[in-house]
């Protein structure tokens, strides 16, 4: 989970600046946590409510813990659709493709017990907004890397896994020129796994995903969740980024690793 928010808060300067390249301050005063962070926050506090054999009840503690999370901390780079889903009387997906569904999987990952679990619960986290398959495939191959990753496969096992969803036949380098700002799962999800497959470590993870440009905090969201389940997180990245988690959102991870 560490991983996924301090990927937004350290991509969160660079998601209206683009910086096309890994030299850059990786956490400084600009930082801070998006919605990235509060949404993963929410599908982390639904899955410490347990019963996640009972996947309606899941969906049912996502949708109240995003709504709650989501009105407590308004105006951190929220989408329109997903603002007038956090307001709605009776809120219902809108088939989103977007990669709202896939930043915010990370936590199913640590509660699973099997990947057939762990893509169960991130295919239920999803559709309860992103109901578009490709917001579901989205959500499922970022958990299910997680879920490999911190399980012991290594980065064969886990590019497999995610060629099951999108295909990655690009290194970072070949795109970083001509990417730009991409919002959908299909646009997002698999250069943020591609930036964890080329890394060395965690902290490299994060600058290659920022590196690219594009929804910069969502994609180093996403690269950072695979890679701190992969690499573990270094104690002074990791003592740099929590004074960035405010409120509930501490209170929620500090739960949180305490039982995963």
């Amino acid at each position: 989970m560490l991983g996924a928010l301090i990927g937004d808060i350290a991509g969160s300067p660079y998601e209206w600046s683009n910086c096309k390249s890994k030299d850059f301050p990786l956490l400084e005063p600009r930082c801070r946590m998006t919605d990235d962070s509060v949404m993963t926050a929410a599908v982390a506090s639904a899955v410490l409510m347990g019963d996640l054999e009972n996947l309606d009840a899941f969906r049912q503690n996502v949708i109240t813990e995003m709504r709650r999370l989501g009105n407590r901390f308004p105006g951190l780079g929220y989408g329109p659709r997903f603002e007038r889903w956090l307001k709605a009387e009776d809120p219902q997906p809108y088939h989103s493709l977007g990669n709202g569904s896939a930043m915010r999987v990370s936590p199913v990952a640590w509660a699973a017990e099997s990947l057939s679990q762990c893509l169960s619960l991130a295919k239920a986290s999803a559709e309860v907004t992103h109901d578009h398959p490709d917001g579901i495939a989205g959500a499922c191959c970022v958990a299910g890397a997680v879920y490999l990753a911190r399980t012991g496969a290594d980065k064969e096992a886990i590019r497999d896994h995610v060629t099951r969803y999108y295909p990655l036949n690009f290194t970072l380098d070949e795109i970083r020129e001509a990417y730009q700002f991409d919002v959908s799962c299909a646009g997002s999800v698999p250069q943020a796994m591609e930036a964890f497959l080329e890394a060395a470590d965690f902290e490299d993870a994060i600058r290659g995903a920022v590196s690219i440009g594009g929804d910069s905090d969502t994609i180093a969201c996403m690269a950072g969740a695979v890679a701190a389940a992969f690499y573990g997180i270094p104690r002074d990245i990791r003592e740099a980024a929590l004074p960035f988690l405010e409120g509930e959102v501490r209170n929620i991870f500090d739960r949180f690793i305490q039982v995963y």
